[in-house]
Order: structure tokens, then sequence, then C-alpha cells
């Protein structure tokens, strides 16, 4: 016979159903013909390799899903997916056992049979949770107790098993859904990454064919522009050398005739002197203004493209540490609440002003001058000039909701503009779409995060957006895009079921 069942059990022990060993042979039976999942004789029933029989559905239900190893569901053993190898023992048991069932039910009536009276068991005893025969209902064991009819008592206790047995299905139907939205959710940010990492080496692979292309340009115009250097250099020292060698001869010359005697010296020193005054020396040719400029030209060229380099190595690092919100030391992480003086008269501030969620009905409030009288903003009571700070909103599943900072003195009344140029700079999700206050708006291929952190450099005015759930970049406003005033937190929260929450 296979592993995992047998007939006999030692006294006092339980068998797999839950009954004592002093139940009667064909109850144990049944208990072992049944699957510990569905509780119902076994249908098709397979034996995994720790040697516990299943349901060959109920088990490749309980282990539907990917990964190669999974748990028993009776012993919790790890054990490897793979071919389910049948028990066709115990199918044959089964069928037995489903037969001996049949005449022993019709022979006995009701119940079975009464071990201690051999009466039929008609009765159900609620107190002992037992089931009964006539003689037991008058003993004294059970003279006080309460106790129905054994059919009556079967079908109360199977409308409990059936309500237990409906909200088990609705858990394992959410616990499926749960499962079936978290693995679609994995997907969907593999698509993401996946389409990420695509993008980047189309951009890094624009960028070396740009630089190759750089490169090959800069040397040719080097090559052609030295060429030209050695031709001019070539001709200057040919001309250079003659003139040279010429000089050099009416030198030699000349020191010869000062050593004649008088009279023959001057001779012929008209001559002599016609020839020094007159000279033979020419100046070279200078430079030409345009191949001057040309080289200064290239000088500025190679400069510019060496600051471009230098500025993008400088910068790069410190932009992939903020997308990344791992820049230690570099953010400092500071406790924002709500300033309730600026919130518009539709907002409601919760007791720790860290909560705002939108109302239909207009408070009454103070109108001061610092307060959004028509749009439904809110400023945070902290202001910053200098350094780089970051906090994070809890933005939840709202649909409408937008998230950032604002400078100081940003326009609270009437109508504003939601942008930059409105001294706004914030990340928006309005119904299914997600996207950057640009102008025009700059919409976000990306789901919209549940928790949002703000990164704030008032030194480069600069603002980023991270998802702080999974610590991915979501969009970062460029260097010098934020005034040099004072820059506040910046909340817009409109609708019943959208809500912000600044975490601690």
């Amino acid at each position: 016979m296979e592993a995992g069942w047998n007939i006999e059990a030692a006294p006092g022990s339980t068998w797999p159903g839950g009954a004592m060993a002093t139940a009667s042979p064909v109850e144990s039976l049944r208990e072992e013909a049944t699957c510990p999942l569905c509780l119902e004789y076994f249908t098709d029933p397979v034996v995994t390799a720790c040697g516990h029989n299943f349901c060959r559905a109920c088990i490749s239900q309980c282990w539907e899903g990917p990964g190669p190893a999974t748990s028993c569901p009776q012993c919790r053993d790890q054990v490897q997916q793979g071919p389910l190898r049948p028990n066709r023992q115990l199918a044959n048991m089964v069928e037995l056992v489903k037969q001996l069932s049949l005449p022993a039910a019709s022979g006995v009536g009701e119940g079975g049979v009464c071990r201690a009276h051999q009466e039929a068991l008609k009765l159900f005893c609620k107190k002992d949770q037992a089931p009964i025969c006539m003689v037991c209902r008058e003993s004294r064991a059970h003279r006080a107790h309460m106790v129905v009819p054994l059919k009556e008592a079967a079908q109360e206790y199977k409308e409990k098993i059936q309500a237990h047995l409906k909200t088990l299905r609705d858990e394992r139907e959410k616990l499926l859904g749960w499962k079936a939205t978290g693995e679609g959710r994995s997907q969907e940010y593999l698509k993401q990454t996946q389409a990420e990492r695509q993008k980047i080496v189309a951009e890094f692979q624009q960028l070396r064919q740009f630089l190759e292309e750089q490169e090959r340009l800069l040397l040719a115009q080097l090559e052609k522009l030295e060429e030209e250097i050695g031709r001019l250099q070539t001709h200057t020292v040919r001309r250079l050398s003659t003139q040279i060698s010429c000089l050099s001869e009416l030198i030699h010359e000349l020191e010869g005739t000062c050593q004649k005697p008088a009279s023959e010296f001057l001779q012929d020193v008209r001559s002599t002197l016609s020839r020094c005054e007159r000279g033979m020396f020419q100046l070279p040719e200078e430079i030409s203004p345009e191949l001057d400029e040309r080289v200064r030209g290239f000088s500025w060229q190679t400069t510019a493209l060496s600051e471009t380099l230098r500025e993008f190595t400088d910068t790069l690092p410190a932009a992939l540490e903020t997308a990344r919100g791992k820049s230690p030391g570099a953010f400092r992480q500071v406790t924002v609440t709500l300033d309730p003086d600026t919130a518009n008269p539709q907002l409601v501030l919760s007791g720790d002003q860290k909560c705002v969620r939108w109302e239909r009905a207009w408070q009454r409030l103070p109108g001061n001058p610092g307060r959004f009288d028509s749009v439904p903003c809110v400023l945070g009571r902290e202001g910053f000039t200098s350094g780089r700070h970051c906090w994070e909103v809890e933005v939840g599943g709202g649909q409408y909701w937008a998230v950032g900072v604002a400078r100081e003195s940003v326009n609270r009344k009437g109508r504003i503009s939601l942008s930059p140029e409105g001294g706004i700079w914030a990340v928006q999700k309005r119904g299914a779409q997600f996207w950057a206050l640009t102008p025009p708006v700059s919409p976000l291929n990306l789901s919209p995060p549940r928790r949002i952190r703000i990164c704030l450099d008032c030194d480069r005015g600069q603002v980023t957006f991270i998802d702080a759930g999974i610590e991915a970049p979501i969009f970062t406003f460029p260097p010098g895009s934020l005034p040099g005033e004072r820059i506040r937190p910046w909340l817009w929260v409109w609708w019943l079921e959208s809500q912000l929450q600044l975490c601690p």
C-alpha cells in the first residue's frame, strides 16, 4: 500500500480526519478515504514526494502559480513541483469504502449502531456533541442533556459548516484576486523597467554616436589645420634658410673687403656701400589672420566641449543619487505641517495639521490675505531659502490631487496658474491622467505612486519627485527653475475620495 495512509492506529491516537481511534472501523475507513483539502472522497488521488495524498484537482489548484518549489498543505515541507504520481491502490480503496458505506447506512437506519447497546444511533447529544441511541438517552450520562434527532442535528451542523465553507471560499477568492493583482502589477513594473532599460540604452547609444561624430569632426579639422601650419612652416623655413645663406656670403665678402689695403679697399667702396644699404634680407610672411582665427576658434571649441563634458560628469552622479533617493547627508529629511491660515475654505485639516481632505461645503473662515480663496490649495507652514531638504506625502488611491512646492509670493486670490510661471512646481493626478505641471503639461508614463518623496535643492533651484515606495524617479524640474526666494510645500486636493497625508 502507498505511503501516507494506513488502516490501524495506536490506542488514543488521532486519525488524519480528526476522529479518535475509538471510532467505528467504517468511520475510520471513511476518514482515510477523505481528501484533507476538499473533505470529500478522493477523486483521482495522487501522492506527493513527502508521502501525503490529495485529489489531483485539489493539489493542482493549491499549487497553481510560478515557482519550482512549494509546500505540502498537510506537513508544510518544501517539495519540488513536478508530475504527480497517481495512487491507484488508494483509488481502489476509496471505491471499496463507498460500496461498504452504502449497505451499512441502509442496514442500521439513520446513523449506524451504538457500540454500547447495539441500537441504532437516532439521536444527537448537543452537550457531548456525539450521536446516541434511545437507550443512551435514558441513561444517567445523557438524561439531563439536550438531544435532537440525528437528521435534524446533521442539518444544523451542515448549515454551519456550509457557512464556514462559504467564508473560506470567499477568503480564498480574495487571496487569489490579490495574487493576480500582485502578479499583474509585477508584470507592469517589469514592462516599465524593460522600457526604461531600452530608453537608457538608446539614449546612451545616441550619446556615444554624437561623441564619436564630434571626435571624428574635431580630429579631421585638427588634422587639416596641422597640414596648413606644416606647409606654412616649411615655406617659411625654406625662404629663411635661403636668405640666411645669402647674408652669410655677404658678411664673409665684406669681412674680406675690410681686410684689403686702403687703396684697394676704396676702389669699389660705392658699390660695396650700395649693396650693404640695399640689403638682401626680407622678413617672412606673417601668419594670416584667417589661420590665426581658425586656431583660436578650434581652441575655443575644444574648451567648450571640455566644460560641457565636465558639467555632465559633475551633475550625473548627483542626479542619479537624487533619483535613487539614497544621497546620504545630501538631503535632510524635515518635518512638514500645514498652515491653516492658507487653506482654502473647502479644505479640512486634521488636528495635527498633517492631513487634508476636501469637503463640498464651504467653512466659515477668516478672509486673511494669505488664504487661497478659489483653488483648493494649502501651503506648508515651513519655508526654505537654502540647503537641500526632503519630505514625503501619502497620496493613497485618490483621483484628484497634486503635490509639490510653491514660492512664498504665489498668487492666492482668484484663479491661479498651476505651473512654474504661476510660482508652482508640482506633479498632479486628475482621474486617469498623471502629469508634471509644466507649460504645457508633461504626461508621465508610469502608474501614480501611493507615496511621493519631494526633494528640494534650494542652492541649485531644483526640485525632484520620487516614488518612495519603489525608490524610482518620477520627474525633475531642471536646475535654476526655482527662484531665489522662500519656497514652501504646496498641496492641492479635490473631490471626496482624495486625501493627502504628510508622512512623519
